[in-house]
C-alpha cells in the first residue's frame, strides 16, 4: 500500500547527533536568556540614569553590568553613551524597566540564581516606586 523510504531521513541520523551543530544545555540556555534580559534592564537604566540622575539607579546600573559580566563568562556588557538618546517620558521608561526586571525574576527563579532573582525583584519594586506618585497624581 505504502512505497517504502529509500532515502535517508533529513529529521534524524543514524550515526547520532551531529558534532559540527552547537548544543547547549538547558542551564547555558537560561543564562543566555537571563544575561539578556539584564543588558536591556541596564540600558533602559542608563537612560533613566540620563534622563533623571540618582544615586539609586547608578548603583543599580553597576549591580546589573556586573550580573551581566558573571552571565556572560566575565565579558562585561557594552553600554551606551549617557548623552545618547532620550525618551521624554520617564514613567514608560520605568513601565519598561519593570517588565524586564518581570522578565529577569521569572528566567531567574527558573535558573535559580538568588543574586539575579534579588537584584530583578528589587528592579521592580523601585520601578514601581518611582511610578506611584506620578499614577495618584494623574488620577
Amino acid at each position: 500500500m505504502y512505497e517504502p523510504i529509500r532515502t535517508k531521513s533529513v529529521h534524524s541520523t543514524v550515526d547520532g547527533p551531529n558534532p559540527d551543530f552547537p548544543h547547549r544545555s538547558r542551564e547555558e540556555e537560561l543564562d543566555i536568556q537571563l544575561a539578556g534580559h539584564l543588558a536591556a534592564l541596564l540600558a533602559v537604566t542608563d537612560e533613566l540614569r540620563a534622563a533623571q540622575p540618582s544615586a539609586d539607579l547608578d548603583t543599580a546600573a553597576e549591580r546589573l553590568a556586573e550580573q551581566v559580566g558573571r552571565l556572560r563568562g566575565g565579558r562585561t556588557p557594552v553600554r551606551a553613551p549617557m548623552s545618547g538618546r532620550r525618551e521624554k517620558n520617564p514613567a514608560a521608561m520605568h513601565r519598561r524597566a519593570h517588565a524586564l526586571a518581570g522578565r529577569a525574576l521569572v528566567v531567574a527563579a527558573s535558573r535559580a540564581d538568588t543574586a539575579a532573582a534579588i537584584l530583578a525583584a528589587e528592579r521592580m519594586d523601585a520601578h514601581t516606586a518611582a511610578l506611584e506618585p506620578r499614577e495618584l497624581a494623574s488620577r
